[in-house]
């Protein structure tokens, strides 16, 4: 690369943080994708493509979609970096440590470019979101071939035509969320498990969180194309449905012309031949008592709730403008509790928030004490920039973060061990997904629950819901035994 500076104007839409940070009243359209023109449809025959995911479950979702869309455009996948012709970076801007895996990345990049000028580099998801780092890749990752956003996945195809052609930094990212676009391809790893987005955005605006910046105000996919998308994966046999928003129980708020919420979502999925349908994430705030009662009809709703909490001092929730405070967060999981009686429930924390003080931190491990979370993700406090959080002054010295951290693992490793051992003897249902990571012997799976399992057993149960007896239960997985009689009695349920 030489030192000149690129023109960039002729393809660059950058993103603006004070258009993402405003929530106006324009209507948001249903699009139905349309097929790609002959010349895109042909744009990576012969040619292959690395796609690398970063983040949460809806940058995996992403990703599908992403790759459904290069291999419709003649693509194929490859892991391996050498022969790639493609490489997209699918980013997260939740922490710190992801962007500068990210940035890490790109740098060991820059001699790929050197070798093989006609590789594509590209950088797409939250990460690109942000003005920052946008600015900086301009001024310092000038081998980056393409930038996109999250709310112009659909474009990838022109973008990459662009790119291809043009020789020019491509960087088109929408600071206002765009229309909703359905019947998008997407490709499915497993054949087994499937992530469905029900809604896009979050109108929370906790302090400490990128994401309604990243990912825009709150919009939910009309009923009938969920319900419609989860026919059709029964219709193709996967087992197990995963409903995806930022805040999947705010669906339906945004609805002008009827009254349908997320409760009567799952209330009609309930109603479809998918085993297990599970969702993430949730806010405590919009967690109502319909849902709950929806919820508790069980079936192929499974009985795992992941409720985040951040804190269990209300005077750090309010700083963090999570909009409930510690009692009615308890009030909440009583509620859940009466109703679901065998209710597991997981959680995200963060330790050494602004201001934080000891007392403020014994609050939240007394409330972990308390509600008895099978796990949680748990994390130290990093300023985002762009937050409201990150202009509050950093004042809890990263060695008390530290420490702190390990305490509260301390206490979920130890009410997580305990869980496990009551399921000792016990004999569970497990979705068997594959072959375990550390040992190709051995099955892996997963409880209604999602807790894992290890397993012995024959190859063809991959794939299959079977029963294991739990013999040696971990801190953070189940070991067993499968049962091979189908007859068996699980939860005090006959199968």
């Amino acid at each position: 690369m030489s030192g000149q500076t690129k023109d960039y104007s002729k393809y660059f839409i950058a993103p603006d943080l004070l258009q993402a940070k405003r929530r106006g009243k324009e209507e948001v359209q249903i699009v139905q994708f349309e097929q790609l023109p002959k010349e895109l449809r042909s744009l990576g025959a012969g040619k292959k493509y690395l796609l690398q995911t970063y983040g949460c479950q809806m940058n995996v979702h992403d990703s599908e979609t992403i790759a459904g869309l290069l291999e419709m455009m003649g693509y194929s996948s490859t892991e391996d970096e050498k022969e790639a012709d493609l490489i997209l970076l699918n980013t997260c801007a939740i922490r710190e440590n992801a962007e500068d895996r990210v940035f890490g990345t790109l740098g060991r990049f820059k001699q790929y470019k050197l070798e093989k000028p006609d590789l594509i580099l590209g950088v797409c998801g939250c990460m690109s979101q942000e003005e920052s780092v946008v600015n900086r890749i301009l001024k310092s990752y000038q081998h980056v071939d393409l930038i996109f956003g999250t709310h112009n996945i659909h474009r990838l195809p022109q973008l990459l035509q662009n790119a291809l052609y043009s020789k020019e930094m491509v960087v088109e990212v929408w600071s206002k969320e765009g229309d909703i676009i359905e019947n998008l391809p997407k490709v499915r790893e497993d054949g087994l498990r499937a992530w469905v987005n029900i809604m896009y955005g979050c109108d929370k605006f906790c302090t400490y969180c990128i994401v309604p910046y990243t990912r825009g105000k709150e919009r939910s996919r009309r009923p009938e194309d969920v319900l419609g998308e989860l026919r059709e994966l029964a219709r193709k046999g996967y087992q197990e449905v995963t409903l995806l928003g930022q805040n999947v129980n705010a669906y339906g708020k945004d609805f002008e012309d009827l009254d349908y919420r997320f409760g009567d979502l799952m209330d009609d999925a309930r109603k479809i031949g998918i085993p297990r349908i599970r969702f993430t994430t949730s806010h405590p705030q919009d967690f109502d008592d319909h849902l709950i009662e929806v919820l508790a009809k069980g079936g192929n709703l499974v009985e795992h709730i992941h409720l985040p909490v951040q804190s269990g001092s209300s005077e750090i929730l309010k700083m963090m403008a999570r909009k409930y405070d510690r009692a009615t967060y308890l009030e909440l999981v009583r509620k859940i509790k009466a109703a679901i009686p065998d209710v597991v429930l997981t959680t995200d924390i963060i330790v050494g928030f602004p201001n934080e003080t000891e007392e403020q931190f014994a609050e939240t491990l007394s409330l972990v004490r308390e509600v008895e979370y099978d796990s949680a993700y748990t994390f130290i406090y990093s300023p985002r920039d762009g937050t409201p959080a990150a202009k509050m002054q950093d004042n809890v010295p990263l060695e008390v973060k530290r420490e702190r951290l390990h305490r509260l693992n301390e206490v979920v490793n130890e009410i997580a061990r305990q869980k496990n051992e009551k399921l000792r003897g016990e004999i569970v249902e497990v979705l068997v997904e594959g072959e375990s990571k550390k040992n190709p012997e051995i099955l892996s799976g997963r409880t209604r629950s999602n807790k894992l399992v290890n397993f012995s057993g024959p190859k063809h149960l991959i794939g299959q819901m079977v029963y294991v007896k739990i013999d040696q239960p971990q801190t953070w997985t189940l070991n067993g035994v499968w049962v091979e009689d189908q007859k068996v009695m699980v939860s005090g349920v006959s199968s």
